[in-house]
């Protein structure tokens, strides 16, 4: 019988990330959990090894490199599903790059005439995958971490320009990745474990396994200056009725006009251990999912600014609504112990991390 057990996960970022320590650690944590753990190489690399040349002012080995990238990319990827479902184990598929970051290489054009050629499109090739982990680049914030030993095949090179060409680099392929229900970005950290361990943290989460209780650092903050560089999403949030030791919530974002809707459920174990499941619903779910949803809890609606500062990922929200004018700033994935980087364009005006007053589910409370 086909092995359904069975997650895809993504693990992705800007130049000299981690990614490939990350993988090692990956593969000896998980295993020794009982899992089997299969790798997907990142193809680029292996296409460079073997002669293409991305840099290449040849138009039509170009184009043909990267069809052939993204063709060689879904083959390898379905192919390692395909033993994993003969397994009778738990098993993950780590995907060493996933099929969207070649989009970050290419103008929109080429991107859609290569997908149209080969029968997928962007969305399609977003979902495919259970969760995506950006680990932010080191040019971003841990410079003097920035190497291209690791990766003889790395065209960014460790210099100023360099460093620049990896910070967009960087950018893109957040943007690219940002319409996944399950994209979590991994900051830089003073200690290059804590970074790993947040990986871990995270596959475990899709995984479905049982994690520590962990606030995010929260701040009531006002906007004083322009936000560089942001994606921006519209977030409708509905709280539906649960157990008494049960957080039942149900999320709609939208960027561009395109909505991903997400069902998530978080259950208390214990006063230090939670579980939490989310999954994504199509559109006719969605309607009837709201049929369950809490009398005593107004729809949350708010508008979210993410983006990246000096290796760290930030969250803004404005509130719209019955919380018209309030602003939360949520640092995401900084280590105990580590300073948050607050942006000049923003003033802290209080501190409310593990303030239940501002946990979402309780400002959904009807007066």
């Amino acid at each position: 019988m086909p092995n359904k057990n069975i997650k895809r996960i993504v693990l992705t970022g800007g130049p000299c990330a981690g990614k490939t320590t990350a993988l090692v650690r990956v593969i000896e944590h998980f295993s020794s959990l009982g899992y089997k753990v299969f790798t997907v190489p990142e193809v680029p690399t292996m296409l460079i090894q073997a002669g293409m040349d991305y840099l290449t002012k040849n138009k039509d080995l170009f184009y043909t490199g990267e069809k052939a990238t993204l063709q060689i990319q879904l083959m390898l990827e379905d192919q390692f599903m395909a033993m994993a479902e003969t397994c009778s184990e738990p098993c993950v598929i780590i995907c060493d790059r996933g099929t969207l970051d070649i989009s970050t290489y290419l103008q929109p054009e080429d991107w859609e005439r290569i997908t149209a050629s080969v029968g997928v499109d962007t969305n399609q090739l977003r979902n495919r995958y259970d969760a995506v982990l950006h680990l932010v680049s080191a040019a971003n914030g841990a410079e003097q971490f920035y190497t291209t030993a690791t990766n003889a095949a790395r065209l960014e090179q460790a210099n100023e320009e360099g460093l620049r060409i990896a910070r967009e680099l960087d950018k893109k392929v957040i943007k690219v990745w940002s319409g996944h229900p399950h994209m979590r970005v991994i900051n830089n950290a003073e200690n290059f474990d804590s970074k790993l361990n947040r990986v871990l943290k995270e596959i475990s989460n899709v995984l479905g396994l049982p994690q520590p209780i962990e606030e995010e650092r929260k701040y009531i903050v006002e906007v004083t200056g322009e936000i560089p560089e942001y994606i921006e999403s519209d977030i409708t949030q509905t709280y539906l009725v649960a157990d008494p030791d049960c957080e039942v919530r149900l999320r709609r974002r939208g960027w561009n006009g395109k909505y991903v809707n997400v069902h998530l459920t978080k259950k208390k174990l214990s006063d230090t251990e939670e579980l939490v499941t989310e999954r994504q619903v199509n559109n006719n779910l969605y309607q009837s999912l709201l049929q369950q949803a809490d009398p005593y809890r107004t729809t949350i609606n708010k508008v979210r600014k993410s983006f990246i500062w000096k290796g760290q990922f930030f969250e803004l929200d404005a509130y719209h609504g019955v919380h018209e004018g309030l602003v939360i700033l949520e640092a995401k994935g900084i280590p105990a112990g580590e300073d948050v980087k607050f942006p000049p364009f923003l003033r802290v005006v209080a501190d409310i991390t593990g303030n239940k007053k501002y946990y979402n589910y309780n400002l959904a409370l009807r007066n």
